[in-house]
């Protein structure tokens, strides 16, 4: 990213805040204090542990869930709250590069995890804006539309719900869109809060604030925690973004992240239903939503590679005018954005890890689609830890290797991390930390060497050395989160040092200015 200091406009909320967090009472829980047993551990308190967890509770199973923050303020209190079937265009891709029948059972798991969603709200009267909504990939180019109809084609080979539109109800002109019919929308956050309560009515324990710091293999695995207690489980489930257990997968060469962005807009037109992404580029992704009984619109979009962005400020900029020009914009109620992870060939990694480690599982490179396929991985490793046959283990099992697209992905993606390596030890900053205004970071010069430093709003210095901790990689300043992100592998830093999100384990260094 440039150091260019762009501010946004008048309109924006000065922090991102995510509304689905902010709309409800998260409960708290403690942090591990003390040696324990338990059947099933699961590292991750988003929306695929607190999933894997309720549905092993429910089995009788004793289960722990480890989280090492709040729970929720992951990914999963990120995102835009569509659970459907309909990720982008992919269905005539995954076709030609793994055929009809993997296509299909890509399909099935996401559409079995929307029916137990369905079912749980309906069963249990969750209230969390649960609404039935058609999912739209639209184009308003003819460049895509061919990729649009292949699309719909696609959908009728492996008989999928859906149909062919030209028209929609969006407020300007498209040339075509396919369409899944019957996929939903809701808060995330209410409904995996009433999980979290049948998983401790059950038996089931939940910390925060509990980092996992190391593994030990076996029968029972021991998993060791940041404040010097460990957990004994019989099986240990990775369901933490970036898998804890990295090194045995090498999971910093199989994945890459990107960052999106999301405004919860007040519209002066009407929003009339559906959920919309554009199949061109810079994404566009639409959902209606009511806040504080007030309707009003979720316009995501604007991904790019972690650390690799503009001023970020920029991308929320794009949303606002795309907003402004598409509904017009009374108020921008909340800003938020969201991190995720990508595969060699886009199939998440899903289930055992590795053969000589039969209890160990992984789940991980949603590719920005969690609601789904969060659920979709909880049901498949529930159903491995049970012993239970499931018809999605080879399509998910992170051992994969697709020949295509997995090499040119694998070559493109590692070459990109060797540019971002050899530029960020090359940059020379020419800034000084004592130039920096309040609230304003910046890469910096200290010593003839580079740092990281941001002036907080009380007027205190924060100085960090930008060599990530993961691989040493330089870190960039993320102005519109505060944040230090890395370019190479997708960490991410507070201004203070400390991980908001792996593969790094360790915080930056602290660097101390001369007197």
């Amino acid at each position: 990213m440039n150091e260019t200091n762009s501010k946004p406009a008048a309109a924006f909320p000065q922090f991102p805040e995510s509304y689905w967090l902010a709309s409800a009472q998260i409960p708290a829980y403690s942090r591990l204090n003390e040696n324990i047993r338990v059947d099933a551990a699961i590292v991750g308190a988003g929306i695929t542990g607190l999933t894997t967890a309720y549905l092993l509770a429910m089995k009788g199973l004793k289960v722990a869930v480890l989280n090492a923050g709040r729970i929720l303020h992951g990914t999963t209190g990120y995102t835009t709250a569509k659970i459907t079937a309909q990720h982008d265009l992919i269905y005539d891709q995954y076709i030609t590069d793994f055929g009809e029948e993997k296509a299909r059972l890509y399909y099935e798991a996401n559409r079995d995890a929307l029916q137990f969603v369905r079912h749980l709200v309906k069963e249990h009267h969750i209230q969390c804006q649960f609404e039935e909504q058609d999912a739209f990939v639209y184009t308003d180019t003819d460049s895509s539309l061919h990729k649009v109809f292949k699309e719909y084609e696609a959908y009728e080979k492996l008989r999928i719900p859906g149909s062919y539109v030209e028209k929609t109800d969006l407020p300007f002109e498209t040339k075509g869109a396919v369409v899944m019919k019957n996929q939903a929308q809701y808060n995330p956050v209410p409904f995996l809060i009433h999980l979290a309560e049948e998983i401790v009515r059950k038996g089931g324990r939940i910390y925060e604030e509990t980092t996992v710091t190391g593994y030990e293999p076996g029968s029972p695995s021991v998993l060791k925690t940041s404040g010097g207690f460990t957990v004994s489980s019989s099986h240990v489930v990775s369901a933490s973004h970036f898998p804890f257990n990295n090194l045995h997968g090498l999971y910093f060469v199989r994945l890459y992240a990107e960052r999106s962005y999301v405004l919860a807009v007040k519209t002066d037109k009407r929003y009339l239903g559906g959920m919309y992404i554009s199949a061109d580029k810079p994404k566009r992704s639409l959902r209606s939503v009511l806040i504080n009984g007030e309707p009003m619109v979720i316009v995501g979009g604007e991904g790019h590679k972690t650390g690799q962005g503009i001023c970020t400020f920029q991308y929320y900029e794009a949303l606002e005018k795309f907003a402004r020009e598409t509904f017009g914009v009374k108020e921008i109620a909340y800003r938020w954005s969201a991190q995720d992870l990508y595969t060699l060939d886009t199939i998440p990694y899903i289930g055992q890890e590795l053969d000589d480690v039969p209890n160990l599982y992984v789940a991980t490179g949603y590719k920005k689609w969690g609601m789904s396929t969060g659920i979709a991985a909880a049901q498949l490793n529930a159903k491995l830890i049970l012993g239970e046959d499931s018809p999605y283990r080879d399509l998910f099992s992170p051992s994969r290797f697709h020949a295509n697209p997995s090499i040119k992905t694998f070559v493109k993606e590692n070459a990109n991390v060797a540019k971002e390596l050899i530029s960020g030890k090359l940059e020379f900053p020419t800034r000084e930390a004592g130039e920096l205004r309040e609230d304003e970071g910046a890469v910096v010069q200290v010593r003839g060497k580079r740092a990281g430093a941001y002036r907080d709003r009380e007027g205190s210095l924060h100085v960090v050395d930008t060599t990530c901790t993961h691989l040493g990689c330089e870190v960039d300043w993320n102005e519109s989160e505060r944040t230090w992100d890395c370019p190479c592998h997708g960490s991410r830093f507070a201004y203070t040092g400390e991980v908001i999100e792996g593969p790094a384990l360790k915080p930056l260094a602290k660097v101390e200015l001369d007197e």
